[in-house]
């Protein structure tokens, strides 16, 4: 009998869904997408630099490779030495701490080599070349919003549901046309691509983040939860930013909340304070760096703890 039933009960509930529940339910998980874009978008815009920055093989400039080769090769000379021939039995070192430079050390002798062996236009022109094409890409981002924002205090057809009853092919959707057309479809790409970025780096869910030949099955399934969460909220964050006017979703498209002007206008004003907020810490957190790096602090030796200090009765003596 169970196994009778249970066909009627699944056409019972599917109906029930089909009819009231289903647009309730995707207008709230696209709720909650949106609301987990505003956080890992900015995130991902300012993680972007130096995610490319990685991948990519930086131009000298004042640099002498050679000596940071060397330098990198004479520690991690000195610190396996260490490892293998403690000095005296009262030294206690930390072995764990001595392994983890010596990867440290390794890790950026093969940077080194790479970048000594790269060629003079994949250090002078293509890192170059994406970093404008990223300062390029955020900063249209960023107008575009800041622009929707004004727009939104104007003029009332700004709102996501303003161009509702337009029909494809009689209004442009874009005021540049189709290089406008484009123009929307990269950002909305490049935003998609941030959002995945900043999903992974924010401190919440990184530990989501799958790893070779160590991901459990559940971490399979919440990454496919959060990224099904992400995709089916992207249209919607990109009617609400302004990026676009085009009507993505139809009749799911039609959420009470777009119509809010406050939801709208706060969450485009949150979206382009946080996003310059990441973008001005992450750059002068990189300024930082390179002027330590052009001082050479970068190179001081690095301290070992398990050294016991002196005590003041030995320092007198």
């Amino acid at each position: 009998h169970i196994t009778c039933l249970t066909p009627v009960g699944l056409w019972v509930v599917s109906l029930l869904v089909s009819e009231y529940y289903l647009p309730y339910l995707y207008s709230c998980i696209s709720f909650l997408g949106v609301l987990l874009l505003l956080v890992c978008t900015p995130l991902g815009l300012a993680r972007m630099f130096s995610v490319t920055g990685k991948l990519l093989v930086k131009p000298r400039l004042l640099e002498d490779l050679e000596e940071q080769l060397y330098c990198s090769a004479f520690e991690e000379a000195a610190l396996t030495r260490r490892i293998c021939n403690p000095t005296s039995c009262w030294l206690h070192l930390d072995m764990e701490l001595l392994h983890r430079q010596v990867l440290a050390l390794q890790t950026q002798r093969v940077l080194l080599e790479k970048r000594r062996k790269a060629s003079a236009w994949q250090r002078n022109l293509g890192y170059p070349l994406a970093m404008l094409c990223l300062l390029v890409l955020t900063g249209l981002s960023v107008l575009t919003v800041a622009i929707h924002i004004l727009e939104l205090l104007i003029d009332e057809a700004a709102m996501p549901r303003g161009m509702q009853d337009a029909s494809l092919g009689q209004v442009s959707f874009s005021k540049l046309g189709s290089f406008g057309a484009v123009i929307q479809v990269v950002l909305i790409f490049y935003l998609m691509v941030s959002s995945v970025v900043g999903f992974y780096s924010s401190p919440f869910f990184r530990s989501l983040r799958p790893r070779w030949h160590d991901t459990a099955m559940t971490q399979i399934i919440g990454n496919c939860v959060c990224l099904l969460v992400l995709s089916s909220a992207l249209p919607v964050f990109s009617r609400t930013l302004g990026l676009t006017r085009f009507d993505l979703l139809g009749d799911f498209g039609r959420f009470n909340w777009l119509g809010n002007f406050y939801i709208v206008f706060l969450y485009n004003a949150a979206f382009a304070g946080l996003t310059t907020l990441c973008l001005v810490k992450t750059f002068t957190a990189a300024v930082r760096a390179e002027l330590i790096r052009a001082f050479g602090l970068d190179r001081l030796p690095l301290p070992v703890s398990g050294f016991p200090r002196a005590s003041r009765k030995t320092q007198h003596q």
